[in-house]
């Protein structure tokens, strides 16, 4: 390895200056929405950009962030400034400790915390069971308290509701249903309920795919879900101006409304950009243009998000984890206590991971590029200790016969033999990064994730595939990079003894 990998490791650290490097400054004032991940807070997170800029100030919308807990933690912590969201979901979820009675006290525990929320948007996005309607008709099922009696009735619930204040474990005691419910991603729920593979699952009221499949909607005859009505929930301290625009949109669609948004975006594969912007024109007269970009924006947009992602987790990874290496292979008690502290990370679930960067570093590249540069541990500390105490003891043997320093030795003699073995643990490394890395969409870092979640989300496997085949080559492609690295850094006599490697 000689001398060649110090300066490969020393370009790989530089590019941790990136995000250091201070951005341009605007005059205007820059202001950042969110949205969860579904078609109707992306639609209204649209919305409030265009609202936003309306006013005069320059707004990102921060697409698709995942569930309820990141955008309001996002919030509270000031790293958006605005998000769609529901009275129901503030009052039984996000605040269900603090025992709310009304949206008055809702409001005053908001303001405690530096947040407010606008007037509702018109309607009421409750949750609701549903099923195929000649299913219904044919056991007798209109209500929830029905399911009861049919024990065989296979449930499936979005991942959120199996687990919220006011979704699955409640409403099973309310209702005393005897079923076992599976958790699956909302969008999928649908697709599995036509193909007969689940009998019951939740909706929310403004679904456009409830008509569309003929589902029933069964009626809460025991009063469990509250209301859900759409606010839009801001910091206090958001300029008068902007204010404005978010309080135009007060009381200006209704459940129906909403449902018809949904259905253009969901099931005539129209833009949320473009549907919202056709609304603010139509209810409020606004001049609004769509900010959708065009394919090979959102290509070069990703690919360098998500490549970014990946070079700075694992250039922090290789400068962290050679050295590691090192100490687990000479001291033997060290190295049980560093292999199974990288071993203990790499079992820890990828989106559990992210979340929990949240509190500490925000939405963004910080959080993906933290928990990526922790899963890349493991294989190149564990590559790098194995290929050292790999090595011929003869070797090492004769090498302290010669009188040469522990320093030279590592520099001169191990680190060389262990090339090829140490490349293969930063190779590993890398795929596991680039493929992770599509998890990083959901705290908002974008990279291919982003198309992927949107394919999934409306169904479009030309989105799925707009982020997954550049994923696929990419991962290809820095395999093929290592591979030429190991040529260029591996001895000629020592390719073929590393050709075995791990």
């Amino acid at each position: 390895m000689g001398r060649s990998f110090p300066r490969i490791a020393w370009v790989l650290c530089g590019l941790l200056v990136v995000p250091l490097l201070p951005e341009p400054v605007s005059a205007q004032a820059q202001f950042t929405v969110g949205s969860k991940k579904f078609t109707e807070s992306v639609i209204l997170g649209e919305m409030l950009a265009q609202a936003g800029r309306e006013a005069g100030f320059a707004v990102h919308h921060q697409r698709e962030l995942g569930g309820t807990r990141v955008l309001f933690d996002a919030l509270r912590l000031g790293h958006i400034d605005a998000y769609p969201e529901y009275t129901g979901t503030l009052r039984f979820e996000v605040l269900a400790s603090e025992g709310l009675a009304d949206d008055a006290a809702l409001a005053r525990a908001l303001a405690l915390r530096g947040l407010a929320m606008s007037a509702p948007l018109g309607f009421n996005n409750s949750y609701a069971l549903a099923m195929r309607a000649d299913q219904a008709t044919r056991l007798g099922i209109r209500r929830i308290s029905d399911l009861a009696r049919h024990r065989e009735l296979v449930l499936g619930f979005s991942n959120e509701f199996m687990d919220r204040e006011d979704g699955w474990p409640g409403l099973r005691d309310r209702y005393r249903l005897p079923q076992t419910a599976r958790g699956l991603d909302h969008d999928l729920a649908y697709r599995a309920l036509e193909a007969g593979d689940l009998d019951v699952l939740d909706v929310y009221a403004t679904d456009a795919e409830i008509d569309y499949y003929g589902l029933t909607v069964l009626a809460d005859d025991l009063g469990y879900f509250p209301e859900y009505r759409a606010v839009i929930l801001h910091r206090a301290d958001l300029p008068a101006a902007m204010l404005r625009g978010f309080a135009a949109l007060a009381g200006r669609m209704d459940a129906a409304e909403m449902a018809r948004l949904n259905a253009r975006v969901k099931l005539g594969g129209e833009r949320e950009g473009v549907v919202a912007a056709d609304f603010l024109q139509s209810a409020l007269g606004w001049q609004v243009r769509s900010e959708e970009a065009g394919f090979w924006r959102r290509l070069l947009t990703h690919g360098g998000q998500h490549l970014l992602l990946v070079a700075l987790s694992l250039a922090a990874a290789i400068v962290v984890s050679i050295p590691l290496g090192i100490l687990a292979a000479h001291r033997r008690r060290a190295g049980q206590i560093i292999l199974g502290a990288t071993g203990i990370l790499q079992t820890i679930p990828a989106l559990a991971l992210l979340v929990v960067m949240i509190p500490l570093l925000g939405i963004g590249a910080a959080p993906a590029v933290a928990a990526l540069f922790l899963y890349s541990l493991l294989p190149i500390v564990r590559n790098t200790a194995a290929g050292l105490t790999g090595i011929d003891p003869e070797v090492l043997e004769s090498a302290r016969a010669m009188g040469l320093p522990g320093a030279t030795r590592l520099r001169r003699i191990e680190l060389p033999l262990a090339t090829a073995t140490i490349l293969a643990g930063i190779k590993t490394a890398a795929v596991i990064n680039i493929g992770t890395a599509t998890l990083a969409a959901l705290v908002g870092a974008g990279g291919f994730g982003q198309p992927i979640l949107s394919g999934i989300r409306l169904n479009d496997t030309g989105l799925i595939l707009e982020g997954a085949l550049p994923a696929a080559a990419l991962a290809i492609a820095a395999q093929a990079g290592f591979e030429w690295a190991e040529r260029r850094l591996l001895p000629r006599g020592l390719r073929a003894a590393g050709a075995d490697a791990p």
